[in-house]
């Protein structure tokens, strides 16, 4: 895939005030200070495009982007779709009413978005598995919302530790998932892991089209 624009639309405190649904969309979602906004903006060649910052919990509404690519450089047949950069979840300085909310917002737009065709989990590749990572994965199973692991920072650690890490929490998820998602490992620094992941969602773009939704 090569995407060709990605423009900002909206900042929407619930799924209601979301855009129409009438294309796919594709959530990415982690816990706070993992990367995200750096991730969004490597996928999206533009590192203007989603805001940056180094305190934690900065994300706060559901930000929509549009982003218009084709199949491969060359190729004039564009296809529209919205990438999703959702709050972080876990540690943030806010009251414990506005974390509540948070937590509200984002269950309610996994439960209702009904053009919701991925959800992207982000997981910071230096650690070991996290239970916040672990339990917000679980949420998503009893929500029913396909997902995909995206290990972010792999380059700020040892390859040997990185590796270790990702078997540990795919070997973590094998006790309560019956069948282990998709997992890409990623440096925004690096650009790591970016074709595979546009290619994978340019193959669920495809399906999307085919399943004929819309």
């Amino acid at each position: 895939m090569h995407i060709k624009k990605a423009q900002y639309i909206i900042s929407s405190p619930g799924h209601e005030k979301c855009p129409p649904p009438d294309r796919p969309e594709y959530a990415f979602i982690g816990r706070s200070n993992v990367g995200k906004s750096s991730l969004i903006n490597m996928l999206c060649n533009n590192d203007r495009l989603a805001k940056t910052s180094h305190t934690p919990g900065k994300t706060q509404l559901i930000n929509h982007f549009e982003i218009e690519s084709v199949s491969k450089e060359g190729n004039t047949d564009i296809v529209k779709w919205y990438l999703v950069d959702l709050p972080g979840y876990g540690f943030a300085k806010v009251s414990l009413s506005s974390r509540r909310k948070w937590e509200q917002m984002i269950e309610g737009y996994f439960r209702k978005r009904g053009n919701l065709a991925h959800a992207f989990v982000l997981i910071d590749a230096r650690h070991s598995p996290q239970k916040i990572d672990l339990d917000f994965i679980k949420k998503l199973g009893l929500w029913q919302v396909p997902f995909t692991l995206i290990f972010t920072k792999a380059d700020k650690e040892k390859q040997a530790v990185v590796s270790k890490n990702v078997k540990l929490f795919m070997e973590s998820l094998r006790t309560t998932q019956q069948f282990l998602p998709q997992s890409f490992v990623t440096s925004s620094v690096k650009k790591t892991g970016k074709n595979k992941i546009l290619d994978w969602i340019q193959d669920m773009n495809e399906d999307w089209s085919n399943s004929n939704v819309f």
